[in-house]
């Protein structure tokens, strides 16, 4: 069989098992965010449907896919309606370089992280539409903020994963994870603390999630940029932002977690265990900080992360300059 079928084969059936897993992301996050903001707020979170509330996402779900789409009047037809779709298609495309095992990445490519890096930026794009679409107050100025705070937190981001390619030498994310070793004082997170510890505030504010989730500040916006959408317009930007959660948490893991890598049995369950321990990390940080005001969002990033990103990125390169003068 030509090669070139099989390629586009396994692509097709890859975006397919992506979607799958972003659906099913989506209703067990729902579900564990729920019962973690439960006991931290001391009360029990769902638990009439299903055992401990187990099916309470999936009726909801059923619920949102079945409600009538309504659309305001004298809004943009064709951007309104287009919001949604480009916040959802594009994250399809940036799980394909991840890789989740071995033997378990759909495409291995030598610029796997500038293909995700690439693709990401649309999803600013999708709000940005969605808000200057809906013709709505609240929606201009959460898109406003949105395009100001993924602006703003993309650089450190970048800086941050650029410290651990100069550390290894690649771009490929398979490569990174063979560069680490299968114990955890092998792995990046020791070799790179403060990228690591850049990466995740950065990730944070890259997804919009408490405290720094000032384009969707319901007290203050109602609901930001999509305000004005229900139905299925409504699920599909719910979907994507559980789903880029994941996608930064499987580069997380991979960049600085070891990836399939663990003390015992690499695989891609270490992929998928390491990249849920931060996903609810982040769940417990939304039910724990109080929401910043947006100066002070904008502050973190210019006046703290981005110093200390170049920083770090300036003496990691510096670092391995006088290593290879020695070695």
């Amino acid at each position: 069989m030509d090669l070139s079928i099989v390629s586009f084969v396994q692509i097709i059936v890859s975006v397919l098992l992506v979607i799958a897993l972003m659906v099913a992301n989506a209703v067990v996050m729902v579900y564990i965010e729920r019962k973690m903001a439960g006991f931290i707020q001391r009360r029990p979170g769902p638990y009439e449907v299903g055992p401990y509330g187990t099916i309470q996402a999936v009726c909801d779900s059923m619920k949102l896919l079945a409600k009538q789409v309504f659309v305001p009047g004298n809004v943009d037809w064709l951007l309104y309606f287009l919001a949604p779709v480009t916040a959802f298609l594009p994250v399809l495309l940036l799980y394909l370089p991840i890789p989740f095992g071995p033997y378990l990445t759909a495409m291995n490519v030598d610029d796997g992280i500038l293909l995700i890096l690439a693709f990401a930026g649309l999803g600013v794009v999708s709000n940005l539409l969605a808000g200057w679409a809906s013709n709505n107050k609240y929606g201009v100025l959460g898109a406003a903020r949105a395009v100001s705070q993924s602006v703003a937190y993309e650089i450190p981001m970048i800086m941050a994963l650029l410290s651990v390619v100069f550390l290894t030498g690649s771009l490929n994310l398979t490569e990174i994870v063979d560069s680490q070793g299968s114990w955890p004082w092998q792995w990046n997170i020791f070799a790179q603390p403060f990228a690591f510890f850049i990466y995740l505030v950065s990730l944070i504010g890259e997804t919009n999630r408490a405290p720094f989730d000032l384009p969707e500040a319901e007290s203050e916006l109602t609901a930001g940029f999509h305000t004005e959408y229900s139905g299925m317009g409504f699920a599909l930007f719910f979907l994507s932002e559980y789903a880029n959660m994941l996608l930064v948490s499987f580069v997380c893991a991979t960049f600085f977690l070891g990836g399939w890598k663990g003390p015992f049995l690499d695989g891609f369950w270490w992929t998928f265990i390491k990249a849920y321990a931060i996903m609810v990390f982040m769940v417990w940080i939304r039910w724990t900080f109080p929401r910043v005001r947006f100066d002070q969002l904008l502050n973190i990033n210019w006046k703290w992360l981005l110093p200390l990103s170049i920083l770090n990125l300036w003496l990691t390169a510096a670092i391995l300059k006088i290593l290879s003068k020695i070695y």
